[in-house]
């Protein structure tokens, strides 16, 4: 069974910064593509930044938060990484991880990240 699970939702404030991981189960980690995601209440679900397979890891991001978050793997651990920056009200959301491979293509169940008061 492949499993996704993030870790290190939470509270951040205005300007400061919290890294998000994802650990893979139950899949061949190395040759699947990864990516984050984040649904913010009545918004739709958008794609924020992704990074390819083995050692080819190209990464892309959204505008919304090139130059503040970094995406990161280690192949290693089956993990992946979000290093984010310069935190901003509007990026309070459920963040998601996602596993992409031909065919085939899993989710996690998604670490909420919150403004702090």
């Amino acid at each position: 069974e492949v499993q996704l699970v993030e870790f290190g939702g939470g509270e951040v404030r205005p300007g400061g910064s919290l890294t998000l991981s994802c650990t893979a189960s139950g899949l061949v980690f190395a040759d699947y593509a990864m990516g984050w995601f984040r649904q913010a209440p009545g918004k739709e679900r958008e794609g924020i930044s992704c990074i390819g397979s083995h050692s080819e890891q190209r990464r892309d991001y959204v505008e919304t938060v090139k130059g503040r978050f970094t995406i990161s793997r280690d192949n290693a651990k089956d993990t992946i990484y979000l290093q984010m920056n310069s935190w901003k009200p509007e990026d309070t959301a459920v963040y998601l991880c996602n596993a992409k491979y031909t065919f085939y293509s899993f989710w996690g169940q998604g670490t909420q990240v919150t403004v702090a008061s």
